[in-house]
């Protein structure tokens, strides 16, 4: 089948540029939504069920570990049923995770649920990018950053919920499900629309042409800056909570609000993304938002009580919020025709930042030194200022085909 029949007949949906971003923001929003149900409730479950920290840590890095494997899971679902199924299965199944990890009545169980997690959303991670890519390529503009905005606002919301919940003093059950009750709404709401043919990218297709090495050697900087944008988000979102808990004597309830506010400086910082970036451009605003996020990681290390540190971590979403986002519109923009396959391999550094962050601070904290995994972690944020220069952004639509590198013309031909 071409790539220029009608959307309309190839889809069997309603085309529509605006319904397909609404679809896609609200798949973002109840990722966000779950991740952040899980990392408030660390602490909460930890207490519930008494996990020695050894076991909740290796928790946190397996979740990371199979949500790596999720991600290839991802990109097979994507191939098979197309972006849009991907996500609402990923989403569903998420929802299930979350419920199971709060009625979970041993380790055992436990252990289970979180692996469930793991695994829809890694797959929900390249699905909703993959899509992401293909609507950012419609509008011809730099819109990834909205994507991301709606993923923070749900983060919020989630952290909130767990703060009041714990507030309420509700069992740790009944906080997760009124989240998942969130998320399975959030599902609900998906719509299915197709977009335009002009601008449909091939990634709605099963078939895709080889990725070639010279790609793979393009790709390494944005894998780089992934790994440590994730070292930086793994350190403080599933930690925060741990860290104002443990060294900075907080209370359950208010633990979640580190990361509550780290989720806010992120809302903010992607809503302004797509702004930043057209008037600044993209290189300009990954410097200045690499700075901003070591200085304020430099801050949660040494903050001396909480409601510092609580400060210190929403300057962090500040200026981490902007840089995930744009390093995967610019990498998925190196092969428009097979973005999901070059998303899903551009995960893996994803997870890797994951664990490594996950796993070093898990384990500094277990020993009572948090503060040095900060620490840490504001010198590697440093290091992004020498990838800033590799970011490119959205070429007008007009453009574009005069701006396509030869090896990538062949991959936007029709494929019978």
């Amino acid at each position: 089948m071409s790539f220029n029949a009608p959307a309309q007949a190839r889809a069997g949906r309603p085309v529509s540029k605006r319904g397909a971003r609404r679809g896609a923001t609200l798949a973002f929003a109840a990722q966000g939504v779950s991740v952040a149900a899980v990392y408030t409730t660390v602490p909460a479950v930890t207490e519930h069920l008494r996990l020695p920290p050894l076991l909740t840590t290796t928790l946190m890095v397996a979740v990371a570990l199979v949500a790596g494997g999720g991600s290839f899971l991802g990109l097979a679902a994507i191939r098979r049923a197309g972006p849009v199924a991907t996500m609402r299965g990923a989403v569903l199944t998420a929802a299930a995770a979350l419920v199971l990890i709060g009625l979970a009545p041993d380790e055992a169980t436990v252990i289970c649920a979180y692996i469930l997690f793991g695994l829809a959303v890694g797959a929900l991670d390249v699905g909703v990018n993959t899509r992401a890519a293909a609507i950012e390529r419609a509008y011809g503009r730099s819109i990834f950053g909205s994507f991301y905005t709606a993923w923070s606002v749900g983060g919020v919301i989630a952290a909130l919920l767990t703060a009041g919940a714990a507030r309420l003093e509700w069992p740790v059950a009944t906080g997760l499900s009124v989240q998942a009750g969130i998320v399975l709404l959030l599902a609900v709401c998906m719509r299915t629309h197709a977009l335009p043919s002009s601008s449909a990218g091939p990634s709605d297709t099963p078939a895709q042409p080889p990725l070639g090495r010279r790609l793979w050697i393009r790709l390494i900087p944005f894998g780089l800056v992934l790994l440590v944008v994730y070292v930086v988000d793994s350190t403080v979102s599933a930690w925060s909570a741990v860290y104002l808990r443990q060294t900075l004597a907080a209370s359950l309830t208010v633990a979640p609000l580190a990361y509550a506010a780290y989720q806010a400086g992120t809302v903010v910082g992607r809503a302004a993304t797509d702004r930043l970036v057209r008037r600044f451009g993209a290189v300009a605003v990954v410097r200045t938002a690499a700075l901003l996020v070591a200085g304020a990681l430099a801050g949660m290390a040494a903050a001396p009580s909480w409601p510092f540190a609580v400060l210190a971590a929403g300057a962090v979403g500040l200026g981490s919020s902007v840089l995930a986002p744009l390093c995967l519109a610019s990498a998925a923009r190196l092969r428009p025709a097979a973005s999901e396959a070059v998303l899903a391999r551009l995960n893996l550094f994803n997870y890797v930042g994951v664990i490594t962050g996950g796993a070093v601070s898990g384990l500094l904290g277990s020993t009572g030194q948090f503060r040095l995994a900060y620490a840490a972690s504001a010198a590697l944020a440093v290091l992004l200022l020498a990838a800033a220069r590799h970011f490119t952004q959205q070429p007008p639509a007009s453009a574009r085909a005069e701006r396509i590198p030869p090896f990538d013309r062949a991959d936007s031909q029709p494929l019978g």
